[in-house]
């Protein structure tokens, strides 16, 4: 019996000892650490981030801002492979060995028309220039310092399993990681993180609108708009017509759908007849099998106004995005490694310039409270569309929310990319770092979330499904 409880205690120390997966401290002392490592460092990323708020490069011209985050991984120690896909600006940085493979998608371009100082009044850097509007210069950031973390957990732990950050150019243009998915990049990995700069922190399962993008182009014959107009076929006529049309359709769609529209080409003078005109479209539904029952109705109404119009028309999909295809088991560890880490809190001089935001947003606004809280945990659609969905279509995906702007404030304005430039922002890209950072090492460390997370997007998605681009209609 003596003998027999002696072996019990051996092969517990062996088991214990010499697999790193088991390691000595608790869950909760090991994340201690992993957000000590973060806090630490949070003026070099707080650095990094404005640097990039200044660079404010639009999409697929990323170039300064995917150099910095590629060199800081480098620093690291990670393998980096730039120029993937075929974009300048795309890189994929790895560190580690066997699996489960984790993979965090990194952001970083801004939006044209979105100058502005980090004031909490409207002043723009550069006239009709770009800025970071939507936080991409944080994302990025935020995304760069939570695989650090992981990666020095790795080695501190010996565990076994790779960190992978995706550099993704251009989701503005809601392209970058359409063409990376469509390069096979992320057909290998187990778990895919992100998050996005909000005004409120939330970790629930939140899909998206899919998303089709179409440019209509027509083609007509130009003439002396007052001396000879009967000889003139008019192309803005079918761009006028075909918007005509589709705004009547709008009555017999889903009412969940989104169409918006702009004309980029409607003539050169008014005594001229137009020979060519553009109109730009989304189309827009939370499924993309009644977006594209929804697209065609919209092609039909293009058509008949060429039909009609005498004009010719030519169409091209410029882009598309699938919805993000939710997956609750990645979801709960988000939120529940969100709710240990908590909200931001503002200092009196963050708070004076949340207060001085808020006068800008209207009268409902709060200067302050949900940056504070965490949102409920619940299915939620979300109205915006984002490349981020193709990407969940292939592998288990889920993101966090974190309030890196003033209450009320929405993205695509200026006063989110003064929040961006500064320390409000800043708080907030640490708390995302600090929850990506946890839910990753907890599916390293619990490989059974892989397992639970593949199951559940099969489920979702269908076992024999295969990617294809929305754009590929």
């Amino acid at each position: 019996m003596k003998v027999s409880m002696v072996c019990r205690i051996l092969i517990f120390c062996i088991v214990v000892f010499a697999n790193p997966v088991f390691a000595v401290d608790k869950p909760s002392d090991i994340k201690d650490e992993i957000a000590a490592s973060i806090d630490a460092r949070e003026s070099e990323y707080a650095h990094t981030a404005k640097q990039i708020w200044g660079f404010a490069e639009i999409a697929f011209f990323e170039v300064k801002s995917s150099s910095v985050l590629q060199s800081k991984l480098k620093e690291e120690g990670f393998s980096v492979e730039a120029g993937v896909a075929g974009l300048e600006t795309a890189f994929v940085a790895t560190y580690g060995k066997g699996r489960p493979i984790v993979g965090i998608l990194a952001e970083f371009d801004a939006l044209p028309g979105m100058s502005q100082d980090a004031v909490a009044e409207r002043k723009p850097l550069v006239k009709d220039g770009s800025g970071h509007g939507c936080g991409h210069n944080l994302f990025g950031t935020g995304s760069v310092a939570a695989g650090i973390a992981v990666k020095d957990w790795l080695i501190k732990s010996g565990s076994v399993g790779k960190i992978r950050v995706y550099g993704c150019p251009a989701e503005e243009k809601g392209g970058g990681k359409v063409i990376m998915a469509k390069a096979g990049l992320f057909d290998d990995v187990d778990v895919v993180l992100c998050w996005h700069p909000w005004d409120e922190n939330d970790a629930s399962p939140r899909t998206t609108l899919a998303v089709v993008a179409v440019k209509f182009r027509f083609y007509g014959r130009s003439s002396h708009a007052a001396v000879a107009p009967e000889r003139g076929r008019s192309a803005l006529d079918g761009v006028e017509a075909m918007n005509y049309m589709v705004n009547l359709l709008r009555e017999h769609i889903p009412s969940d759908s989104r169409i918006h529209y702009v004309i980029t080409h409607g003539g050169m003078a008014p005594n001229i007849v137009p020979e060519f005109a553009e109109a730009h479209y989304f189309v827009r539904h939370p499924k993309s099998e009644v977006l594209k029952g929804i697209w065609s109705r919209v092609v039909d109404a293009a058509e008949g106004a060429a039909q009609g119009t005498g004009t010719r028309l030519e169409y091209e999909i410029s882009g598309g995005n699938y919805s993000v295809l939710i997956n609750e088991t990645l979801a709960k560890l988000m939120d529940k490694n969100l709710r240990l880490i908590g909200g931001v809190k503002y200092t009196r001089d963050e708070r004076a310039f949340a207060e001085a935001i808020s006068q800008t947003l209207g009268k409902d606004s709060k200067a302050s409270g949900t940056q504070e809280e965490i949102q409920p945990y619940e299915l939620k659609q979300g109205k915006g569309s984002s490349d981020v969905g193709d990407v969940s279509m292939i592998v288990p995906t889920a993101e966090v929310l974190t309030a890196t702007w003033v209450p009320g404030t929405t993205a695509h304005t200026w006063q989110a990319t003064a929040a961006s430039g500064m320390n409000i922002g800043t708080k907030g890209m640490i708390v995302a770092a600090k929850t990506m950072a946890f839910t990753a090492v907890d599916v390293f460390m619990n490989p059974s979330y892989v397992k639970q997370a593949r199951e559940e997007l099969e489920q979702r998605r269908g076992v024999d499904y295969k990617y294809q681009p929305l754009s590929g209609w």
